[in-house]
């Protein structure tokens, strides 16, 4: 298991398995468009391992805000 960022990384069987905290405030992007929901804030090396070395994260999970 991996844990950076508040984010945990590990690997189930075949799977790699990303757990992020949801914020209870959403925030918007930089730009504005968007809600961010959740985020590794740039690629993260983390110690889960695949063929003996490290995997490296990199996600955003976002929402459109609603129409006005």
């Amino acid at each position: 298991m991996a844990k950076k960022n508040g984010i945990t990384v590990t690997i189930e069987g075949d799977e790699l398995v990303l757990r992020a905290p949801i914020p209870a405030k959403l925030q918007p992007s930089v730009s504005g468009k968007t809600l961010i929901v959740a985020s590794s804030r740039g690629n993260v090396e983390t110690s889960a391992k695949v063929e003996g070395r490290n995997v490296v994260v990199g996600f955003n999970a976002y929402i459109y805000p609603e129409e006005k």
